[in-house]
């Protein structure tokens, strides 16, 4: 039976886990009731678990039944602060949380995959590490996952890392899509204060007034973006909230906006918040204002390692079917914080649809809208694709190892830590 198959065997009781993550949403890195349901999920399979320390994770690792390296899966477990007003029967029960960015499937998709590797236990050569990871919407939870040390959960680093992530829009249930290098932005959040004299709206002339500066600023960073940035290493800089003053005849002292960036690359991350700053300081400057920047990184670029994006490619169009699988011509400008872990180790993300059948992809709600819905019969698919990276990963490992062996006379040319990658973790960076 394929995976495939033998996933979709498995809908009722992952389709149940689901619409139980879903009914009970939890945010940021206290997932308490999502812990204890994953673990629950999971006790009949023999893992090693282990909970975090600085938040409600769970690290599971599968002890295949042949030595050989380690991989790791992820499936992040956190809703987002959104009221539902999705209309469906297991909708949220809390009020102002929903699973609207798809994360109970990507938690459910998970569990499955360990069920489907661990009735495979004895014909794996290696390890398999489970992350379920709390805090992606913001908090940094794969950072606070890696610093707890899983990574090295199964004894040694893992080989390659994969997660996936579910869409309500854009893709039809079962189709998937990845690319190499630059997969998705790094994202970084910007808060501006502009501090000025306050005065009487008559007498402008008598005060310094911070709202000229503030509107001169958000014109100057567009053309910032379209005129300092290379085109094809580019940047989104979006200023979403803009506030000053209470009165019309009144110069406010301060005024205040908020921008987020995004950009696929070190290089340019670092070359907008450079322009940035020089930018907000000199309009300022020019205003006889002062102004405070408070320019906060959070995630890094998610960048697909070339090798084991191929591979991934390959592994998913065996799983899923060879017309099934694309290569993504552009990188996405959302972010993600499993960037951290391939800053790490090498490894691959992957987008996968799940907009239900019935509905247009090209206008279904999206991810984070509180009318987005995702296809249960997403879930086998997730659990199959994640089941499928790891087996074969391995597979191709064991098989690496075993021709070096029989190649070579020396048996310490072959490391275990970098058989059969196609990127070797001395390249990551």
């Amino acid at each position: 039976m394929s995976l495939l198959n033998e996933a979709r065997a498995l809908a009722p009781v992952l389709t149940a886990l689901r619409h139980s993550l879903h009914r009970e949403p939890e945010l940021g890195l206290d997932l308490p009731l999502t812990q204890a349901k994953v673990i629950a999920a999971l006790e009949e399979l023999d893992l090693e678990i282990t909970h975090g320390r600085a938040l409600s994770s769970v690290t599971a690792v599968l002890r295949g039944g042949r030595p050989g390296p380690a991989v790791l899966l992820r499936g992040d477990m956190d809703a987002l602060p959104v009221h539902e007003d999705s209309g469906v029967s297991y909708a949220s029960v809390i009020d102002g949380r929903m699973h609207a960015c798809g994360h109970d499937l990507h938690t459910t998709g998970l569990v499955g995959a360990a069920h489907q590797l661990a009735a495979r236990r004895e014909q794996l050569a290696g390890d398999v590490v489970f992350m379920f990871q709390p805090g992606e919407e913001g908090q940094g939870g794969a950072k606070i996952m890696i610093d707890e040390g899983v990574l090295d959960a199964a004894g040694e680093r893992v080989v390659a890392a994969y997660a996936l992530h579910v869409v309500s829009r854009g893709a039809p249930t079962g189709f998937a899509a990845t690319r190499p290098g630059p997969v998705l932005a790094a994202s970084d959040t910007v808060h501006v204060t502009v501090r000025g004299v306050g005065g009487h709206g008559s007498s402008p002339h008598a005060a310094a007034d911070p709202v000229p500066a503030l509107c001169t600023m958000v014109t100057a960073l567009q053309t910032l973006v379209t005129r300092e940035i290379d085109i094809f290493d580019p940047a989104v800089v979006t200023v979403g909230r803009l506030e000053a003053g209470t009165a019309p005849n009144v110069i406010p002292e301060s005024g205040r906006f908020s921008a987020t960036v995004r950009t696929f690359s070190d290089a340019s991350r670092a070359a907008v918040r450079m322009a940035f700053e020089r930018t907000v300081h000199g309009i300022a400057a020019a205003h006889r204002v002062s102004v405070d920047i408070d320019y906060v990184h959070q995630y890094p670029p998610t960048i697909n390692h070339d090798g084991e994006t191929a591979f991934a490619i390959e592994a998913a169009r065996d799983v899923l079917g060879e017309d099934r699988v694309f290569v993504a011509p552009t990188p996405l400008a959302g972010s993600e914080d499993f960037s951290f872990v391939l800053r790490e180790v090498p490894g691959a993300f992957l987008g996968l649809g799940a907009c239900p059948a019935g509905t247009d992809p090209t206008t279904a709600p999206m991810n984070h809208s509180p009318q987005a819905v995702y296809d249960d019969a997403a879930l086998p698919h997730a659990a199959a694709l994640l089941a499928g990276l790891a087996l074969r990963r391995l597979a191709r490992a064991a098989s690496a190892r075993s021709d070096s062996s029989s190649s070579s006379p020396s048996p310490s040319v072959t490391s275990d830590s970098s058989a059969g990658s196609p990127v070797s973790p001395s390249s990551q960076e």
